[in-house]
């Protein structure tokens, strides 16, 4: 068997990720002018639409700085509001509007149609093989006590 570096899991899951995200955000950013970072921002106001943002840096993976810019460039676009946490001023929680929340579904929709099609040309079996091992390695690699590990369950 060929060992190249799509034989390597933590490779080729990383490359998977970067090429989607690559095409992800230049369908959101042609059709809907937001990008997959400010999409994925959206996603979690949605499953918790009033949290500080530093519990959607933590939801992300990101640094509280980069999901700070993020957020002012969806509030230039009257996507969401931020206003200081009154019971801490130094921070802020972040409020989807409901354009927000529209194009949020409008982003997902967009999303199913584009991707979908290439998805389920690996068949239905297979897919649903496919994102039950990647729930099962997102439950190994984000437990409890891990770095990076996150509190939630994909959102589910």
């Amino acid at each position: 068997m060929f060992m190249g570096p799509t034989n390597n899991l933590t490779y080729l899951v990383e490359h998977l990720s970067a090429v989607i995200g690559k095409q992800s955000d230049q369908v959101l950013q042609e059709q809907l002018g937001i990008g997959l970072s400010q999409f994925k921002i959206l996603m979690v106001l949605e499953w918790n639409p009033r949290v500080q943002q530093q519990t959607i840096a933590m939801s992300l993976g990101q640094t509280e700085a980069s999901i700070s810019r993020q957020i002012k460039l969806l509030e230039s676009k009257a996507l969401v509001s931020a206003r200081p946490d009154p019971q801490n001023r130094r921070k802020h929680i972040t409020v989807p509007t409901t354009l927000g929340m529209q194009i949020t579904e409008a982003a997902s929709s967009i999303m199913r149609r584009s991707f979908g099609p290439e998805y389920s040309s690996i068949g239905e079996d297979k897919l649903i093989q496919l994102i039950a091992g990647l729930q099962n390695l997102h439950d190994v690699v984000c437990r409890p006590g891990k770095l990076g590990a996150c509190d939630h369950p994909l959102g589910l």
